[in-house]
């Protein structure tokens, strides 16, 4: 067995991952499906982090674009996480795997408050960290808030899971002589305003050489590949 590149990683997942065919709601069999894809890495002896989007339960933009105060459209997708993360945790403990979710807002009927000296005291004990509720701030993604929690837990990557094989200069869906990048640096991102982040996570990565790496969770040999340290998607970093 290769040695393991990094054994702290935390993992970007967009609401969309959670959600049926439509792209919308919650699928249980999708959840269950991504709990098995961290059950692989977890079997390896990984300690794993989890921030999870809420597209699949509510689009601010929706809200935004009637009117709706900003704040309380970001806090309606604050809660939302907190749904997907629920979801998450229940399939993963099904597979017998012990997980806390930690929430930015305090909510202690259902999760504990974010505490980062616990947090890390749940990784040290082999347990999933999914982290809900954002920052707890309105006006910051949840990109930002997986940047944040990266930085505070120690984590040795963060890794972005969409459903493409890395970031290209521009969309493969549409153009099949889009270029796929291996590796990118912060500032590459930034200029060229590529969508792997939003800028403000990418500028808080970049100020503290935290590494991002964009692939395809999808893969099946993706992520178990690149905790071994291959060469899988693109690697934003300096």
């Amino acid at each position: 067995m290769p040695k393991l590149k990094y054994k702290r990683i935390l993992l970007k997942l967009s609401g969309e991952a959670l959600s049926s065919p439509s792209g919308y709601g919650i699928d249980v069999s999708e959840a269950e499906s991504i709990a098995q894809k961290i059950k692989d890495i977890y079997d390896m002896g990984v300690e794993i982090m989890v921030v999870i989007g809420a597209g699949n339960l509510w689009r601010g933009k929706q809200g935004l674009d009637r009117g709706m105060d900003r704040a309380t459209a970001d806090y309606m997708g604050m809660l939302a996480t907190v749904m997907n993360a629920m979801t998450l945790m229940d399939a993963l403990e099904r597979m017998g795997i012990e997980t806390r979710v930690q929430t930015a807002l305090e909510m202690r009927t259902v999760a504990e408050p974010y505490i980062r000296r616990r947090a890390i005291n749940h990784l040290r004990k082999g347990r999933v960290v999914i982290l809900g509720a954002g920052t707890g701030n309105p006006y910051f993604s949840t990109d930002t808030a997986a940047a944040l929690r990266a930085m505070e837990l120690g984590a040795e990557v963060l890794i972005k899971a969409t459903k493409v094989d890395g970031v290209y200069d521009s969309d493969p869906k549409i153009n099949p002589e889009a270029v796929k990048f291996d590796k990118l640096s912060y500032i590459d991102v930034l200029n060229r305003r590529l969508n792997v982040m939003d800028s403000t996570a990418i500028s808080l990565c970049m100020d503290n050489e935290m590494p991002i790496l964009v692939l395809n969770l999808w893969d099946d040999s993706a992520l178990q590949s690149a905790l071994h340290g291959e060469k899988v998607g693109t690697m934003v970093s300096d």
